[in-house]
């Protein structure tokens, strides 16, 4: 009798366990997923309008497959993220995936700056578990809003065990792409998210999440960079090269205590000449200088026009200028040397 009652006491335990579901923390941020329109045929809305719990509520079907625990840590449109956010985003996925119960991370953001945010997580989250950023093109009030399966994808992206060891990932319109590749292409459209040196690295039909290449470069748990003590980044600005260019906004980023300038350049990462000058001098006077194309695509080539070890330049590899700029505000917190900073661009 004792010996039938252990065994069905084991096996309601294992059934116990099999039925278990892993618990998954939805970190919201605010953005058009998270917004709201007096009615639902306008493109105008307020960004952030709706909190974590309604946009939670919005998807009843994600309780049923993980236990979900939502937290807010901002509630702004993406064009407002800031530093600031970043690193208390940052550390609290760092805290969270610590926790053994906690299978990964999802986290609604808006579309504007979401390849920034991804870059910038894949770069310093001390963990293999996934963390996952999800948003949506159409506001929670939008007919056809595309917020809510794109939670649910994402939830089922963050739990699925073949997401561990992807670094972060961006989830929209059926499609998982790795943090570094992917980037906004279309003003409003919901096929927006493109990877374009690679293409996407799966997809995910209603929950069913395949797979079918990994990113070879550096991330998340592999990555040298912390955040741990930590609490601001250094300035880096952005240059957009354009013919009959003019050198005032280089000198303007140095006198307002630019630590590194990204330049994204005609054609092959290219300034004009007055601008390519004056980069020459903040780079004699201590600035990184990043050079990166306009193009969208491409690798900027090391000493093609420019001649960059003469003038004592870096170039972004195929990072577009806005995900070179989360990489140089990284690097700069460990170092200021440029041959070392060159190595980060081609390992990470």
């Amino acid at each position: 009798m004792k010996f039938f009652k252990g065994l069905i006491l084991m096996m309601f335990l294992g059934a116990s366990v099999l039925m278990a579901k892993p618990t998954v923390y939805i970190l919201a941020t605010g953005g058009t997923i998270a917004g709201s329109a007096d009615n639902a045929l306008t493109g105008s809305y307020k960004s952030g309008a709706v909190n974590v719990d309604a946009l939670i509520s919005a998807v009843p079907q994600i309780n049923e497959i993980a236990n979900i625990k939502g937290e807010q840590i901002a509630n702004i449109g993406s064009q407002a993220m800031n530093n600031e956010t970043w690193l208390t985003l940052a550390k609290r996925a760092n805290e969270l995936l610590k926790q053994k119960d906690v299978a990964g991370i999802v986290v609604t953001h808006g579309t504007d700056t979401m390849e920034e945010t991804a870059y910038f997580l894949n770069l310093v989250v001390k963990s293999d578990k996934p963390i996952v950023l999800v948003g949506a093109m159409r506001a929670s009030t939008s007919m056809s809003a595309d917020g809510p399966l794109n939670i649910y994808n994402a939830v089922n992206v963050a739990m699925d065990k073949a997401s561990v060891g992807k670094g972060v990932l961006v989830v929209m319109n059926d499609e998982i792409h790795a943090a570094r590749e992917v980037t906004k292409t279309i003003t409003t459209a919901v096929n927006t998210f493109k990877s374009p040196n690679t293409g996407k690295i799966g997809t995910v039909n209603y929950g069913i999440v395949n797979y079918y290449m990994n990113s070879t470069r550096k991330h998340t748990k592999n990555s040298e960079f912390s955040i741990n003590n930590i609490s601001a980044l250094p300035r880096v600005d952005i240059i957009f090269g354009h013919s009959e260019d003019t050198p005032d906004f280089v000198k303007t980023a140095v006198e307002k205590g630019a630590k590194g300038i990204v330049l994204a350049g005609v054609g092959n990462g290219n300034p004009y000449p007055s601008v390519e000058e004056a980069l020459a001098e903040a780079a004699k006077a201590g600035v990184v200088v990043v050079r990166t194309s306009r193009t969208g695509s491409g690798s900027t080539s090391v000493g093609a026009e420019v001649d960059d070890a003469k003038l004592g330049f870096v170039t972004g590899d195929n990072l577009n200028a806005a995900k070179a700029r989360v990489l140089l505000m990284v690097a700069l917190t460990k170092t200021n040397d440029k041959d070392k900073i060159q190595k980060l661009y081609k390992e990470y």
